[in-house]
């Protein structure tokens, strides 16, 4: 992927996570991490990642 072609590619996937995280911080209120150490940390931020996927879910249409 080396170019322009590779860097537009890129610059749109990086814009998608950042949207992603802002949504946790903003309407979640993930600002902090309240467990300790890597394993802690890994697995608020897997359930605040699993809590903002159902709530998208929820919103796809059925039909």
């Amino acid at each position: 992927m080396p170019g322009p072609e590779g860097f537009e590619i890129g610059r749109c996937k990086r814009k998608k996570v950042d949207i992603l995280f802002a949504n946790l911080k903003r309407n979640l209120g993930f600002t902090r991490l309240q467990r300790r150490g890597l394993r802690g940390a890994s697995d608020e931020f897997l359930l605040a990642a699993t809590a903002q996927n159902l709530k998208r879910l929820t919103k796809l249409d059925p039909a």
